[in-house]
């Protein structure tokens, strides 16, 4: 067995405990911290994490202060459980995320620059975006639109900007080097298809976090203002079709199942783009680099789009 990482290792921390009925006060700490540290609850058998340093030390400090209140307590390293598969317990870490992000975004959504105290009130939620991340053991999707709503309370598109979103000639973007985030997900990989297959063909593509450093490139789905990026409900991919005026049937059907796998919304009910972007993940996984990742994302799409009628 060929070993990466920790994570890979499908190894576990298992804490199992139980104290007098009489330690009310001390169960309620008890559990508190178990969800401060991210733990997921096994039915009835304890409490599970992945098995990292900073975890065991958790766990081991958790488990001395229950033995201190007169219970027991035994922390087990698991290599394997037989009915919940190491990707089923990850995905389930995962969706234990999900509420935290969630109401993080809708907090971050609702703070106005107008507000007084909105530098205090902003602060304190990047600081629980942290703490989420902290936990956030095998990054929930919704990880990447808490960014993405923290970098838009910082960075308030102006009313001037918001006029200059309007249609494109694609004569203006031909030949040009396109810049977008690394390790790119299902909403950069169609677009980048879409680009290439029915804006510009010539197009090259770049990975940076911040496009500033090649100013002369196009971003696309950045945080960052400017070039193209998620416009109101619209994600990535919708936003180029709604700007450079982009009609054609097959790609209308796909935008559909790029923004319900990148929003998560279940606007359309459509599931292949939910698919592929799994393949991306598992992809990313590998360590394969952005430009392969890139190529391989881009030609699921050109066959995504070749099977529709």
């Amino acid at each position: 067995m060929n070993i990466t990482s920790h994570r890979e290792s499908a190894s576990w921390l298992l804490l199992i405990f139980s104290l007098p009925a009489k330690r009310t006060s001390e169960r309620v700490g008890i559990w508190r911290k178990l969800q401060k540290y991210g733990t997921l609850a096994l039915r009835n058998s304890g409490y599970v994490l992945p098995n990292t340093p900073a975890n065991q030390e958790r766990l081991e400090w958790l488990a001395t202060a229950i033995r201190g209140f007169k219970g027991e307590a035994s922390v087990l390293q698991v290599l394997a459980i037989d009915d919940l598969p190491s990707d089923v317990l990850k995905e389930k870490f995962r969706e234990e995320r999900k509420p935290d992000y969630t109401a993080l975004i809708r907090d971050v959504q609702q703070l106005k620059p107008s507000t007084q105290g909105f530098s205090i009130q902003l602060a304190r939620q990047k600081r629980r975006f942290e703490e989420i991340v902290e936990v956030d053991f095998f990054e929930c999707q919704l990880k990447a639109k808490a960014e993405e709503a923290i970098y838009k309370a910082e960075h308030p598109v102006t009313a001037q900007e918001r006029v200059r979103k309007g249609r494109v000639s694609k004569m203006e973007y031909q030949s040009r080097a396109w810049i977008t985030r690394p390790r790119p997900g299902i909403d950069r990989v169609s677009s980048a298809w879409l680009i290439k297959r029915f804006i510009d063909p010539k197009a090259s593509f770049l990975f940076d976090n911040n496009p500033t450093v090649l100013p002369e490139a196009v971003p696309f789905d950045m945080y960052q203002a400017g070039g193209f990026g998620h416009e109101g409900e619209k994600c990535t991919f919708e936003t180029l079709c709604a700007r450079f005026g982009l009609a054609d049937k097959k790609v209308r059907l796909i935008g559909q199942a790029i923004h319900d796998a990148d929003l998560d919304d279940e606007k359309f009910g459509r599931t292949e783009g939910i698919t592929i972007n799994q393949i991306l993940k598992g992809w990313g996984k590998q360590g394969i680099p952005d430009v392969e990742l890139l190529r391989r994302g881009m030609e699921l799409i050109e066959g995504l789009y070749h099977s529709i009628a």
